[in-house]
Protein backbone atom coordinates (compact mmCIF):
# COMPACT_ATOMS: atom_id res chain seq x y z
CA UNK A 1 0.00 0.00 0.00
CA UNK A 2 1.38 3.18 -0.80
CA UNK A 3 1.52 5.91 2.41
CA UNK A 4 2.64 9.62 1.92
CA UNK A 5 4.22 11.80 4.50
CA UNK A 6 1.36 12.66 6.81
CA UNK A 7 0.52 16.18 5.22
CA UNK A 8 1.85 16.55 2.32
CA UNK A 9 -0.21 17.02 -0.60
CA UNK A 10 -0.41 14.91 -3.34
CA UNK A 11 -0.26 15.31 -7.11
CA UNK A 12 -0.65 13.34 -10.48
CA UNK A 13 0.38 14.56 -13.76
CA UNK A 14 -1.79 13.50 -16.86
CA UNK A 15 -0.17 13.57 -20.17
CA UNK A 16 -1.15 13.24 -23.40
CA UNK A 17 0.74 13.93 -27.36
CA UNK A 18 4.18 13.01 -27.87
CA UNK A 19 7.22 11.85 -26.71
CA UNK A 20 8.56 15.82 -25.83
CA UNK A 21 5.35 15.84 -23.53
CA UNK A 22 6.23 12.90 -21.78
CA UNK A 23 9.88 14.29 -20.87
CA UNK A 24 8.21 17.16 -19.97
CA UNK A 25 5.64 15.60 -17.71
CA UNK A 26 8.60 13.97 -15.99
CA UNK A 27 10.01 17.73 -15.02
CA UNK A 28 6.97 18.27 -14.03
CA UNK A 29 6.67 16.11 -11.34
CA UNK A 30 9.99 16.76 -10.46
CA UNK A 31 9.17 19.98 -9.79
CA UNK A 32 6.77 19.11 -7.68
CA UNK A 33 8.29 16.72 -5.64
CA UNK A 34 11.16 19.23 -5.16
CA UNK A 35 8.44 21.75 -3.89
CA UNK A 36 7.08 19.08 -1.10
CA UNK A 37 4.20 17.20 -2.92
CA UNK A 38 4.31 13.59 -3.28
CA UNK A 39 2.80 11.50 -5.45
CA UNK A 40 -1.14 10.66 -5.46
CA UNK A 41 -1.33 6.73 -3.82
CA UNK A 42 -3.49 4.99 -6.42
CA UNK A 43 -7.03 5.22 -7.06
CA UNK A 44 -7.13 8.30 -4.76
CA UNK A 45 -7.97 11.85 -6.42
CA UNK A 46 -4.54 13.88 -5.90
CA UNK A 47 -4.65 17.18 -4.47
CA UNK A 48 -2.86 18.66 -7.11
CA UNK A 49 -3.95 17.42 -11.40
CA UNK A 50 -1.88 18.64 -14.00
CA UNK A 51 -3.02 18.11 -17.47
CA UNK A 52 0.04 18.20 -19.73
CA UNK A 53 -2.04 18.57 -23.35
CA UNK A 54 -1.10 18.49 -26.48
CA UNK A 55 -2.92 20.33 -29.81
CA UNK A 56 -1.68 18.05 -32.30
CA UNK A 57 -4.31 15.56 -32.13
CA UNK A 58 -8.02 15.39 -33.05
CA UNK A 59 -10.42 16.50 -30.69
CA UNK A 60 -7.33 17.26 -28.35
CA UNK A 61 -9.55 20.19 -26.96
CA UNK A 62 -12.48 18.06 -26.17
CA UNK A 63 -11.01 15.42 -24.71
CA UNK A 64 -9.48 18.27 -22.03
CA UNK A 65 -12.33 19.68 -21.10
CA UNK A 66 -14.41 16.18 -21.08
CA UNK A 67 -11.62 15.74 -17.99
CA UNK A 68 -11.78 18.73 -16.68
CA UNK A 69 -15.62 18.30 -16.18
CA UNK A 70 -14.93 14.87 -14.52
CA UNK A 71 -12.91 16.44 -11.83
CA UNK A 72 -15.20 19.66 -11.13
CA UNK A 73 -17.18 17.50 -8.59
CA UNK A 74 -13.84 16.54 -6.92
CA UNK A 75 -12.56 19.92 -6.47
CA UNK A 76 -16.19 20.95 -4.90
CA UNK A 77 -15.70 18.35 -2.13
CA UNK A 78 -12.12 19.14 -1.74
CA UNK A 79 -11.00 22.76 -1.26
CA UNK A 80 -7.68 21.69 -0.90
CA UNK A 81 -7.68 20.28 -4.52
CA UNK A 82 -5.86 22.25 -7.81
CA UNK A 83 -6.19 21.57 -11.21
CA UNK A 84 -3.61 22.75 -13.40
CA UNK A 85 -3.82 23.09 -17.53
CA UNK A 86 -0.09 23.15 -19.35
CA UNK A 87 1.57 22.07 -22.57
CA UNK A 88 1.19 22.91 -26.73
CA UNK A 89 -3.17 23.18 -26.24
CA UNK A 90 -2.55 25.63 -22.97
CA UNK A 91 0.23 27.85 -25.05
CA UNK A 92 -2.85 27.58 -28.07
CA UNK A 93 -5.75 28.54 -26.02
CA UNK A 94 -4.20 30.71 -23.66
CA UNK A 95 -7.14 32.33 -21.50
CA UNK A 96 -10.12 30.24 -23.37
CA UNK A 97 -9.26 27.34 -20.32
CA UNK A 98 -10.12 29.43 -17.77
CA UNK A 99 -13.27 31.10 -19.52
CA UNK A 100 -14.69 27.34 -20.52
CA UNK A 101 -13.42 25.71 -17.03
CA UNK A 102 -13.66 28.45 -14.61
CA UNK A 103 -12.62 25.65 -11.47
CA UNK A 104 -8.84 25.65 -13.20
CA UNK A 105 -6.15 27.25 -10.82
CA UNK A 106 -3.49 27.24 -12.79
CA UNK A 107 -2.88 27.41 -16.95
CA UNK A 108 0.92 27.61 -18.19
CA UNK A 109 2.74 27.38 -21.78
CA UNK A 110 5.26 25.12 -23.45
CA UNK A 111 8.26 27.91 -22.43
CA UNK A 112 7.64 28.00 -18.48
CA UNK A 113 7.14 24.95 -17.25
CA UNK A 114 9.48 25.72 -14.58
CA UNK A 115 6.72 28.25 -13.53
CA UNK A 116 3.40 25.32 -12.19
CA UNK A 117 5.13 25.33 -8.24
CA UNK A 118 5.06 29.24 -7.98
CA UNK A 119 1.57 29.54 -9.92
CA UNK A 120 -0.10 26.83 -7.51
CA UNK A 121 1.15 28.67 -4.52
CA UNK A 122 0.13 31.98 -6.28
CA UNK A 123 -3.81 30.91 -6.82
CA UNK A 124 -4.23 29.45 -3.56
CA UNK A 125 -2.79 32.69 -1.55
CA UNK A 126 -4.84 34.98 -4.20
CA UNK A 127 -8.00 32.35 -4.44
CA UNK A 128 -7.84 32.84 -8.28
CA UNK A 129 -6.94 31.67 -11.39
CA UNK A 130 -3.37 32.52 -12.64
CA UNK A 131 -2.86 32.54 -16.44
CA UNK A 132 1.02 32.73 -17.54
CA UNK A 133 2.05 31.84 -20.89
CA UNK A 134 5.67 32.94 -22.08
CA UNK A 135 5.98 33.77 -25.83
CA UNK A 136 9.72 32.31 -25.58
CA UNK A 137 11.90 30.07 -23.69
CA UNK A 138 12.76 31.23 -20.50
CA UNK A 139 14.99 28.36 -19.24
CA UNK A 140 16.19 25.01 -21.05
CA UNK A 141 13.77 22.75 -19.62
CA UNK A 142 16.89 20.55 -19.25
CA UNK A 143 17.73 22.54 -16.21
CA UNK A 144 14.82 21.69 -14.59
CA UNK A 145 14.84 18.97 -11.49
CA UNK A 146 13.34 15.57 -12.98
CA UNK A 147 11.75 12.68 -11.50
CA UNK A 148 12.48 10.15 -14.42
CA UNK A 149 9.70 7.30 -15.31
CA UNK A 150 12.44 4.54 -15.72
CA UNK A 151 15.61 3.88 -13.91
CA UNK A 152 17.06 1.35 -16.77
CA UNK A 153 16.13 4.17 -19.95
CA UNK A 154 16.16 7.84 -20.06
CA UNK A 155 15.22 10.57 -22.74
CA UNK A 156 17.81 13.13 -23.33
CA UNK A 157 16.51 16.37 -25.04
CA UNK A 158 19.30 17.53 -27.12
CA UNK A 159 16.90 20.54 -28.86
CA UNK A 160 13.12 22.03 -28.57
CA UNK A 161 11.41 23.97 -31.42
CA UNK A 162 11.13 23.78 -34.62
CA UNK A 163 12.20 25.91 -37.81
CA UNK A 164 9.96 24.37 -40.46
CA UNK A 165 6.98 25.08 -41.54
CA UNK A 166 4.45 22.40 -42.76
CA UNK A 167 1.36 23.11 -43.21
CA UNK A 168 -0.41 20.23 -41.04
CA UNK A 169 1.20 21.48 -37.63
CA UNK A 170 0.91 23.88 -35.07
CA UNK A 171 3.92 22.89 -33.23
CA UNK A 172 6.24 25.79 -34.00
CA UNK A 173 3.59 28.15 -33.33
CA UNK A 174 3.36 26.36 -29.95
CA UNK A 175 7.03 25.20 -29.09
CA UNK A 176 8.78 28.28 -30.98
CA UNK A 177 12.21 28.63 -33.56
CA UNK A 178 14.69 25.50 -32.77
CA UNK A 179 16.67 26.30 -29.94
CA UNK A 180 20.19 23.60 -29.02
CA UNK A 181 21.70 22.44 -26.00
CA UNK A 182 25.42 22.85 -26.04
CA UNK A 183 27.21 19.35 -26.22
CA UNK A 184 29.02 18.98 -23.10
CA UNK A 185 25.60 20.10 -21.43
CA UNK A 186 24.39 16.92 -23.10
CA UNK A 187 26.94 14.97 -22.48
CA UNK A 188 27.18 15.65 -19.11
CA UNK A 189 23.51 14.76 -18.41
CA UNK A 190 23.67 11.14 -20.31
CA UNK A 191 27.12 10.63 -17.78
CA UNK A 192 24.91 11.13 -15.02
CA UNK A 193 22.10 9.08 -16.17
CA UNK A 194 24.22 6.25 -16.46
CA UNK A 195 25.94 6.85 -13.19
CA UNK A 196 22.81 6.41 -11.73
CA UNK A 197 22.24 3.15 -13.44
CA UNK A 198 20.91 3.98 -17.23
CA UNK A 199 21.72 1.85 -20.01
CA UNK A 200 19.70 3.38 -22.79
CA UNK A 201 19.25 6.45 -23.70
CA UNK A 202 16.76 8.60 -26.61
CA UNK A 203 18.20 12.09 -27.95
CA UNK A 204 14.60 13.74 -28.52
CA UNK A 205 14.89 16.69 -30.58
CA UNK A 206 11.51 18.37 -32.74
CA UNK A 207 14.12 17.66 -35.80
CA UNK A 208 16.66 15.68 -33.88
CA UNK A 209 19.37 15.71 -36.70
CA UNK A 210 18.74 19.58 -37.53
CA UNK A 211 20.83 20.02 -33.89
CA UNK A 212 23.64 22.62 -34.56
CA UNK A 213 21.42 24.91 -36.37
CA UNK A 214 22.10 27.19 -33.64
CA UNK A 215 25.32 27.25 -33.10
CA UNK A 216 26.33 26.77 -37.01
CA UNK A 217 27.45 23.84 -37.15
CA UNK A 218 25.23 21.18 -39.76
CA UNK A 219 27.98 17.88 -38.33
CA UNK A 220 27.02 18.54 -35.06
CA UNK A 221 24.35 15.38 -34.38
CA UNK A 222 26.96 13.05 -36.16
CA UNK A 223 29.31 14.34 -33.57
CA UNK A 224 27.18 13.79 -31.35
CA UNK A 225 26.52 10.27 -31.50
CA UNK A 226 29.80 9.35 -31.34
CA UNK A 227 30.54 11.28 -28.54
CA UNK A 228 27.86 9.23 -26.99
CA UNK A 229 29.59 5.78 -28.09
CA UNK A 230 32.79 7.07 -25.73
CA UNK A 231 30.47 7.02 -22.47
CA UNK A 232 31.59 3.96 -20.43
CA UNK A 233 28.30 1.32 -19.61
CA UNK A 234 26.13 3.33 -21.67
CA UNK A 235 24.60 0.27 -23.64
CA UNK A 236 22.14 1.80 -26.21
CA UNK A 237 21.34 5.12 -28.09
CA UNK A 238 18.21 5.74 -30.23
CA UNK A 239 16.82 9.15 -31.29
CA UNK A 240 13.71 10.49 -32.87
CA UNK A 241 12.35 11.94 -34.86
CA UNK A 242 14.62 13.33 -37.33
CA UNK A 243 13.61 14.72 -41.00
CA UNK A 244 14.75 13.39 -43.97
CA UNK A 245 15.48 16.98 -45.83
CA UNK A 246 18.48 17.02 -43.34
CA UNK A 247 19.32 13.57 -43.42
CA UNK A 248 23.34 13.63 -44.35
CA UNK A 249 25.30 10.52 -44.42
CA UNK A 250 27.55 11.28 -41.73
CA UNK A 251 25.11 10.39 -39.91
CA UNK A 252 24.69 7.50 -41.33
CA UNK A 253 28.35 6.63 -41.09
CA UNK A 254 27.74 7.55 -37.26
CA UNK A 255 25.26 5.45 -36.51
CA UNK A 256 27.04 2.51 -38.75
CA UNK A 257 30.08 2.91 -36.93
CA UNK A 258 29.34 3.67 -33.21
CA UNK A 259 28.68 0.70 -31.62
CA UNK A 260 25.86 1.61 -29.33
CA UNK A 261 24.31 3.52 -31.80
CA UNK A 262 21.24 1.56 -32.19
CA UNK A 263 20.60 -0.03 -36.07
CA UNK A 264 17.25 1.95 -36.06
CA UNK A 265 15.66 4.64 -37.58
CA UNK A 266 12.10 6.14 -36.98
CA UNK A 267 12.18 8.79 -40.47
CA UNK A 268 8.76 10.21 -41.06
CA UNK A 269 7.17 9.89 -44.49
CA UNK A 270 4.38 11.84 -44.43
CA UNK A 271 3.23 10.86 -47.97
CA UNK A 272 5.16 9.20 -50.57
CA UNK A 273 3.64 11.10 -52.79
CA UNK A 274 6.19 13.91 -54.28
CA UNK A 275 3.34 16.89 -55.00
CA UNK A 276 1.64 16.43 -51.60
CA UNK A 277 5.01 16.52 -50.34
CA UNK A 278 5.49 20.35 -51.91
CA UNK A 279 1.88 20.69 -50.47
CA UNK A 280 2.92 19.71 -46.88
CA UNK A 281 6.03 22.35 -47.13
CA UNK A 282 8.25 18.68 -46.29
CA UNK A 283 11.57 19.72 -48.03
CA UNK A 284 12.31 16.68 -49.32
CA UNK A 285 10.60 14.43 -52.34
CA UNK A 286 9.56 10.66 -53.01
CA UNK A 287 13.33 10.20 -54.27
CA UNK A 288 15.04 11.83 -51.88
CA UNK A 289 13.36 9.58 -49.11
CA UNK A 290 14.18 6.00 -50.56
CA UNK A 291 17.53 7.80 -51.26
CA UNK A 292 18.50 7.75 -47.25
CA UNK A 293 16.59 4.41 -46.95
CA UNK A 294 18.90 2.96 -49.55
CA UNK A 295 21.92 3.86 -47.86
CA UNK A 296 21.00 3.15 -44.22
CA UNK A 297 20.64 -0.41 -45.33
CA UNK A 298 23.63 -0.24 -47.73
CA UNK A 299 25.50 0.49 -44.12
CA UNK A 300 23.42 -1.36 -41.82
CA UNK A 301 21.81 -4.37 -43.46
CA UNK A 302 20.08 -5.45 -40.30
CA UNK A 303 19.03 -1.84 -39.52
CA UNK A 304 14.94 -1.60 -38.74
CA UNK A 305 13.36 1.28 -40.12
CA UNK A 306 9.91 2.93 -39.02
CA UNK A 307 7.61 6.07 -40.21
CA UNK A 308 4.56 8.17 -40.28
CA UNK A 309 2.47 8.69 -43.15
CA UNK A 310 -0.20 10.81 -43.09
CA UNK A 311 -3.71 9.87 -45.39
CA UNK A 312 -6.24 12.26 -46.58
CA UNK A 313 -4.10 14.94 -47.17
CA UNK A 314 -6.13 18.08 -48.73
CA UNK A 315 -6.00 17.53 -52.44
CA UNK A 316 -4.59 14.02 -52.16
CA UNK A 317 -5.85 12.15 -55.25
CA UNK A 318 -5.50 8.09 -55.90
CA UNK A 319 -2.50 8.74 -57.87
CA UNK A 320 -1.10 10.94 -55.11
CA UNK A 321 -2.35 7.30 -52.70
CA UNK A 322 -1.06 5.14 -54.76
CA UNK A 323 2.43 6.82 -54.70
CA UNK A 324 2.27 5.93 -50.94
CA UNK A 325 2.18 2.51 -51.25
CA UNK A 326 4.65 2.46 -53.94
CA UNK A 327 7.30 4.17 -51.18
CA UNK A 328 5.89 1.75 -48.38
CA UNK A 329 6.28 -1.74 -50.62
CA UNK A 330 9.90 -0.34 -51.55
CA UNK A 331 10.84 0.77 -47.96
CA UNK A 332 9.59 -2.47 -46.08
CA UNK A 333 9.10 -1.01 -42.83
CA UNK A 334 9.26 -2.77 -39.91
CA UNK A 335 6.62 -0.83 -39.04
CA UNK A 336 4.49 2.24 -39.83
CA UNK A 337 1.94 4.85 -37.58
CA UNK A 338 -0.77 6.56 -39.58
CA UNK A 339 -3.41 8.61 -39.11
CA UNK A 340 -5.94 9.90 -41.01
CA UNK A 341 -5.85 13.67 -41.82
CA UNK A 342 -7.97 16.05 -39.75
CA UNK A 343 -8.33 19.41 -39.96
CA UNK A 344 -6.15 21.46 -37.07
CA UNK A 345 -7.60 24.81 -36.48
CA UNK A 346 -4.73 27.05 -37.00
CA UNK A 347 -2.60 25.55 -39.87
CA UNK A 348 -2.84 26.29 -43.49
CA UNK A 349 -4.00 23.04 -44.51
CA UNK A 350 -7.28 23.76 -42.18
CA UNK A 351 -8.26 26.39 -44.83
CA UNK A 352 -6.50 24.40 -48.29
CA UNK A 353 -9.31 23.60 -51.09
CA UNK A 354 -10.51 19.75 -51.81
CA UNK A 355 -10.48 18.47 -48.44
CA UNK A 356 -10.61 14.76 -48.95
CA UNK A 357 -14.03 13.06 -47.92
CA UNK A 358 -14.19 11.23 -44.71
CA UNK A 359 -14.84 8.23 -45.85
CA UNK A 360 -12.43 8.31 -48.75
CA UNK A 361 -9.48 8.91 -45.99
CA UNK A 362 -11.01 5.49 -44.15
CA UNK A 363 -11.00 3.70 -47.07
CA UNK A 364 -7.53 4.66 -48.08
CA UNK A 365 -6.11 4.42 -44.48
CA UNK A 366 -7.21 0.62 -44.18
CA UNK A 367 -5.45 -0.34 -47.48
CA UNK A 368 -2.67 1.15 -46.38
CA UNK A 369 -2.52 -0.48 -43.09
CA UNK A 370 -3.05 -4.10 -44.28
CA UNK A 371 -0.30 -3.33 -46.35
CA UNK A 372 2.01 -1.73 -44.03
CA UNK A 373 0.44 -5.11 -41.86
CA UNK A 374 1.42 -7.60 -44.37
CA UNK A 375 4.99 -6.13 -44.87
CA UNK A 376 5.49 -5.89 -40.86
CA UNK A 377 5.02 -9.84 -40.74
CA UNK A 378 7.25 -10.73 -43.17
CA UNK A 379 9.98 -8.81 -42.17
CA UNK A 380 9.50 -10.29 -38.29
CA UNK A 381 9.60 -13.69 -39.46
CA UNK A 382 13.17 -13.19 -41.02
CA UNK A 383 13.56 -12.65 -37.19
CA UNK A 384 12.90 -16.35 -36.54
CA UNK A 385 16.13 -18.27 -35.54
CA UNK A 386 17.93 -15.08 -34.30
CA UNK A 387 19.56 -15.05 -31.04
CA UNK A 388 18.58 -11.31 -29.78
CA UNK A 389 19.87 -9.63 -26.67
CA UNK A 390 16.75 -7.74 -24.84
CA UNK A 391 16.71 -4.93 -22.87
CA UNK A 392 13.78 -6.68 -20.09
CA UNK A 393 10.64 -4.19 -19.34
CA UNK A 394 8.45 -3.12 -17.60
CA UNK A 395 4.88 -3.00 -18.85
CA UNK A 396 5.63 -3.64 -22.27
CA UNK A 397 3.53 -6.66 -22.48
CA UNK A 398 -0.31 -6.71 -22.27
CA UNK A 399 -0.69 -10.57 -21.57
CA UNK A 400 2.74 -11.23 -19.81
CA UNK A 401 0.94 -12.48 -16.83
CA UNK A 402 -1.25 -15.01 -18.43
CA UNK A 403 1.42 -16.26 -20.82
CA UNK A 404 3.90 -16.56 -17.87
CA UNK A 405 6.53 -14.62 -20.01
CA UNK A 406 8.38 -11.12 -19.22
CA UNK A 407 8.83 -8.61 -22.43
CA UNK A 408 12.00 -6.18 -23.68
CA UNK A 409 12.87 -4.57 -26.69
CA UNK A 410 15.79 -6.22 -28.92
CA UNK A 411 18.82 -3.56 -30.05
CA UNK A 412 16.63 -2.70 -33.39
CA UNK A 413 13.41 -1.93 -30.96
CA UNK A 414 11.51 -4.57 -31.77
CA UNK A 415 9.44 -5.91 -28.91
CA UNK A 416 10.08 -9.26 -27.69
CA UNK A 417 7.80 -11.92 -25.57
CA UNK A 418 10.25 -14.27 -24.28
CA UNK A 419 9.93 -17.52 -22.10
CA UNK A 420 10.82 -17.31 -18.38
CA UNK A 421 13.73 -19.95 -16.99
CA UNK A 422 14.69 -20.68 -13.51
CA UNK A 423 16.59 -16.94 -13.16
CA UNK A 424 13.54 -14.55 -13.24
CA UNK A 425 15.73 -11.14 -14.65
CA UNK A 426 14.74 -7.98 -13.62
CA UNK A 427 13.84 -5.18 -15.81
CA UNK A 428 16.71 -3.37 -16.88
CA UNK A 429 18.69 -6.77 -17.17
CA UNK A 430 20.06 -8.54 -20.23
CA UNK A 431 18.95 -11.59 -21.85
CA UNK A 432 20.03 -13.63 -24.71
CA UNK A 433 17.34 -15.29 -26.18
CA UNK A 434 16.19 -17.44 -30.13
CA UNK A 435 13.37 -16.24 -31.76
CA UNK A 436 10.67 -18.84 -32.38
CA UNK A 437 7.43 -16.94 -33.29
CA UNK A 438 6.65 -13.63 -35.53
CA UNK A 439 3.41 -11.58 -35.65
CA UNK A 440 2.78 -8.35 -37.37
CA UNK A 441 4.08 -6.54 -34.20
CA UNK A 442 6.24 -8.80 -31.74
CA UNK A 443 8.41 -11.63 -31.73
CA UNK A 444 8.20 -14.54 -29.39
CA UNK A 445 11.08 -16.34 -27.47
CA UNK A 446 9.44 -19.38 -26.05
CA UNK A 447 12.48 -21.50 -25.80
CA UNK A 448 14.60 -21.33 -23.02
CA UNK A 449 16.59 -18.15 -22.36
CA UNK A 450 20.70 -18.68 -23.52
CA UNK A 451 21.89 -16.31 -20.80
CA UNK A 452 20.62 -13.60 -18.30
CA UNK A 453 23.10 -10.44 -17.28
CA UNK A 454 21.78 -8.32 -14.32
CA UNK A 455 23.40 -5.23 -14.72
CA UNK A 456 23.75 -1.64 -12.71
CA UNK A 457 20.03 -0.65 -14.25
CA UNK A 458 18.44 -3.77 -12.98
CA UNK A 459 20.02 -2.82 -9.32
CA UNK A 460 18.12 0.42 -9.72
CA UNK A 461 15.10 -1.07 -10.65
CA UNK A 462 15.08 -3.21 -7.77
CA UNK A 463 16.39 -0.51 -5.09
CA UNK A 464 13.31 1.56 -6.57
CA UNK A 465 11.14 -0.97 -5.99
CA UNK A 466 12.44 -0.91 -2.84
CA UNK A 467 11.80 2.19 -2.26
CA UNK A 468 8.93 4.88 -1.97
CA UNK A 469 5.78 4.01 -4.47
CA UNK A 470 6.39 6.05 -7.46
CA UNK A 471 2.53 6.52 -7.79
CA UNK A 472 0.66 6.57 -11.03
CA UNK A 473 3.01 8.17 -13.10
CA UNK A 474 3.08 9.62 -16.33
CA UNK A 475 -0.26 8.39 -18.64
CA UNK A 476 -0.17 9.15 -22.42
CA UNK A 477 -2.63 9.77 -25.27
CA UNK A 478 -0.67 8.09 -28.04
CA UNK A 479 1.78 5.83 -27.90
CA UNK A 480 6.03 6.38 -28.32
CA UNK A 481 9.15 5.40 -30.29
CA UNK A 482 12.08 3.58 -28.19
CA UNK A 483 10.64 3.81 -24.79
CA UNK A 484 12.50 4.69 -22.17
CA UNK A 485 9.44 4.50 -19.90
CA UNK A 486 7.31 1.50 -18.91
CA UNK A 487 4.81 2.89 -21.21
CA UNK A 488 2.82 1.64 -24.45
CA UNK A 489 5.25 1.03 -27.41
CA UNK A 490 4.49 3.15 -30.72
CA UNK A 491 5.50 6.12 -32.70
CA UNK A 492 6.59 9.42 -32.26
CA UNK A 493 3.52 11.95 -31.95
CA UNK A 494 3.12 13.97 -34.74
CA UNK A 495 4.57 17.07 -33.02
CA UNK A 496 7.98 15.53 -32.80
CA UNK A 497 8.12 14.15 -35.95
CA UNK A 498 8.82 16.93 -38.65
Amino acid sequence: MTVTQEGARTYQVRTYGCQMNVHDSERLSGLLEDAGYVPAPDGETADVVVFNTCAVRENADNRLYGNLGHLRPAKTRNPRMQIAVGGCLAQKDQGEIVRKAPWVDVVFGTHNIGSLPVMLERARIEGEAQVELKESLEVFPSTLPTKRESPYAAWVSISVGCNNTCTFCIVPSLRGKEKDRRPGDILAEVQTLVDQGVLEVTLLGQNVNTYGVEFGDRLAFGKLLRACGDIEGLERVRFTSPHPAAFTDDVIAAMAETPNVMHQLHMPLQSGSSRILKAMRRSYRAERYLGIIERVRAAMPDAAISTDIIVGFPGETEEDFQGTLDVVRQSRFANAFTFQYSIRPGTPAATMPDQVPKEVVQERYERLVALQEEISWEENKKQVGRTLEVLVAEGEGRKDDATRRLSGRAPDNRLVHFAVGAEVPRPGDMVTVEVTYAAPHHLVADGAVRSVRRTRAGDAWEARQAGPSAGPGVMLGMPTVGRPAPLPAAPAGACSAH
